[in-house]
């Protein structure tokens, strides 16, 4: 018998009802929420990024591809990477269906890793997507947006995520392996992921995940907004959905996989 509480169908449209006015309240704050990213001031952009994609070598005002609004979603894919972040992979299997749209909206979209172009596009190839993916390689794109961090700055506790000052990185998360996790156990979320990219604690952590948007006025690049960590649930597709489902997300660790490792056990 179930332990959750029941009552009859007028006891819960009466409850849905105080729900509703309570939803209603979100998408109105949610809706002024939008409009205050938009009135952020734009930051010019000077630096000459180079990005590797599949038409070749591009600036950052070529991946406009003609529009006046660009979205980047930061990928955590580093060089180091033998696959890329399981989460992010999570978030891509969204990305195929929107694009089009976007596109149709004068709003261009592309994800961008550290990882080499030949790297992504096997991945790709592998999750079976579509979307633009480029590659940073050595430019400072993805330190200068705050989605990549030096071995040094992890150390002494002078990485700046998520607009804050992280501590130290723990002693025993620097340099464990794949195969000293395997046979110590799980040390938590973090180590599990970073074992299914192939690599260490540290160096996983060093990547992260982000959205940045640009606008392209009158031939010049701007800077207008990025988020990062819980500010990108909103991207994250399956979690809107069980939001909705009747467990929520009812989750016991780490419990996504690529869309391909499904049922391997």
């Amino acid at each position: 018998m179930t332990e959750h509480r029941t009552g009859t169908r007028e006891e819960w449209l009466k409850a849905r009802l105080q729900l509703l006015e309570a939803e209603k309240e979100l998408t109105r704050r949610s809706d002024e929420l939008a409009r205050q990213r938009q009135a952020l001031p734009w930051v010019r952009i000077d630096k000459d990024y180079r990005f590797e994609t599949d038409a070749g070598s591009a600036s950052l005002k070529e991946l406009f591809q003609g529009r006046s609004q660009l979205l980047v979603y930061h990928f955590m894919f580093g060089p180091d990477y033998t696959a890329g972040c399981p989460s992010c992979s999570s978030i891509a299997d969204g990305f195929n269906g929107i694009v089009v749209h976007l596109e149709n909206h004068d709003v261009a979209f592309t994800a961008v890793s550290r990882a080499p172009l030949e790297k992504l596009t096997a991945y790709k190839r592998r999750m079976g997507w579509s979307f633009p993916w480029a590659s940073s390689n050595d430019s400072d794109f993805n330190r200068d947006f705050s989605v990549w961090f030096t071995a040094d700055e992890q150390r002494e506790g002078r990485i700046e995520y998520n607009f804050r000052r992280e501590p130290p990185a723990p002693e025993p998360l620097a340099g464990k392996t794949v195969q000293e996790w395997q046979l110590r156990g799980s040390e938590g979320p973090v180590a599990q992921i970073a074992a299914m990219t192939g690599t260490d604690v540290a160096t996983y952590t060093r990547d992260r995940p982000g959205l940045s948007a640009f606008v392209l006025d009158d031939g010049v690049v701007y800077h207008s907004y990025s988020s990062y960590a819980r500010g990108l649930d909103g991207i994250w597709g399956m979690y809107q959905w069980l939001d909705r489902a009747p467990l929520g997300r009812n989750e016991n660790g780490v419990w996504w996989r690529r869309n391909d490792e499904y049922g391997q056990g």
